[in-house]
């Protein structure tokens, strides 16, 4: 009885969301709430919970992030940034594009995608906005490019940090395993988005004499502040590259991060607090808690269960359910909590496999699976819901369904890749 509540419960919740029925921040805190009220999550386990909860090193990670963020764009870097790479694309808008979608993918499997997407989605809308363009398609495209991007490494995407620990899989073997797929996938993803987003590729030519007449350098308002932001900002990537050799969090670099900001910029506090996106952390605790629902109702576990009886004593069928089969659930449930409780059932699998590569290849192909299963939903990963939310702010809103009916293709394609990868390397 408790499993089918908990099911109507998440199930409502997302019909919800995704028929835009009211604002997502106040579904999911009924549907948590629901969940805690009715006895299927353990209240005091909601905070205090590391495997069925809300996970604060998500929280707090995306906390610190935003704060840097918003110290950042106080110096003008991100006007700078717009009109620069409006001139570099002399105002084409695929170009454009896929300039914006190359340092994005670049720049993920270093910073993480949801870091990045923190940087990149302001200079995008200044840009567009200068060249007269609707911006959506862009942070679209963007958001799609640092999810397949961030898979490359460990510290790319955050369902890669959550394997890594659970396999003992080092940065290294992120990089031998996952980047060269990574890197083709991308490479065909960019050349499709000619044909995704050819609707939009649309220029005014007016607006591009503009913006070629402006001097990028005039938009910068503090450059002492902006010297010092930049050398807090370097700390912090490097912090997050060596995060496992120096044993911390990447959330507890991210708030010294912040805290650092907050001291050299001497702005006003509530400014820079007036940058954080609550609304998108309340929904990420939300949602936390919907999904524990499932986990301590014993749901997960019998999705679980059922996988390894099915696929147990076949690891190529058991590799293909989990890049298909994570890409296709986890799109609806966020993959930070799906690849937290499905990393024990993966394990369960990769320890009934007699072959030890073959082994290693179901942890690869879990990875692919929850890796660009964000794509797949406008609320399937933190950086799609970071991004929505940026949008919003800007004046630039993006619905559910215009996010998701580009996202599940790009999932399909690239999970369909993968796949591919998959079996010609390691079957």
């Amino acid at each position: 009885m408790n499993q089918l509540l908990a099911v109507a419960i998440f199930v409502g919740a997302f019909w919800c969301i995704a028929t835009e029925r009211a604002d997502k921040v106040k579904i999911v805190l009924i549907a948590a709430g629901l969940m805690t009220v009715l006895g299927l999550v353990p209240g005091e386990e909601v905070f205090y919970n590391a495997h069925a909860g809300i996970d604060w090193n998500v929280i707090f990670l995306l906390l610190g992030m935003m704060i840097i963020v918003g110290v950042v764009k106080q110096t003008g870097l991100f006007d700078f940034l717009a009109i620069w790479a409006a001139k570099r694309s002399h105002g084409n808008p695929f170009r454009l594009m896929v300039m914006l979608m190359i340092i994005t993918a670049v720049a993920s499997p270093i910073l993480d995608n949801v870091t990045i997407i923190m940087l990149i989605a302001p200079v995008t809308i200044v840009v567009c906005d200068r060249l007269g363009m609707a911006a959506q398609p862009f942070i679209i495209a963007e958001v799609l490019a640092a999810n397949i991007g961030g898979a490359a490494t460990l510290v790319g995407d955050p369902p890669n940090i959550i394997i890594g620990s659970r396999a003992g899989l080092s940065f290294n073997d992120f990089l031998i395993h996952m980047a060269p797929a990574v890197a083709v996938i991308f490479v065909l993803f960019v050349v499709f988005t000619r044909w995704l987003f050819r609707a939009h590729l649309r220029h005014d030519s007016e607006h591009i004499t503009t913006v070629m007449a402006l001097q990028e350098r005039r938009a910068i308002t503090d450059t002492r502040l902006l010297t010092r932001a930049l050398l807090v900002l370097g700390g912090v990537i490097i912090g997050f590259g060596l995060h496992s050799v120096l044993h911390v969090a990447p959330s507890i670099i991210a708030l010294l991060g912040a805290g650092a900001m907050v001291l050299i910029s001497r702005l006003d506090i509530g400014d820079i607090l007036r940058e954080v996106e609550w609304g998108t952390l309340v929904f990420f605790m939300g949602l936390f808690v919907m999904v524990a629902g499932l986990v301590h109702t014993g749901v997960i576990d019998r999705i679980g269960d059922a996988a390894v009886a099915a696929f147990g004593d076949n690891p190529l069928l058991a590799s293909a359910t989990l890049v298909f089969g994570s890409a296709v659930v986890a799109s609806f449930i966020d993959n930070i909590p799906y690849t937290t409780t499905m990393a024990p059932v993966v394990e369960g699998l990769v320890a009934q496999t007699p072959d030890p590569v073959q082994g290693q290849a179901l942890w690869w192909s879990f990875a692919f699976g929850a890796d660009f299963s964000g794509n797949g939903t406008a609320v399937a990963a933190s950086a799609n819901v970071v991004a929505l939310d940026i949008a919003r702010r800007a004046g630039h809103p993006i619905t559910f369904w215009q996010f998701t009916r580009y996202g599940i293709v790009v999932t399909v394609l690239s999970s369909v890749l993968a796949w591919i990868y998959i079996v010609m390397r390691y079957f």
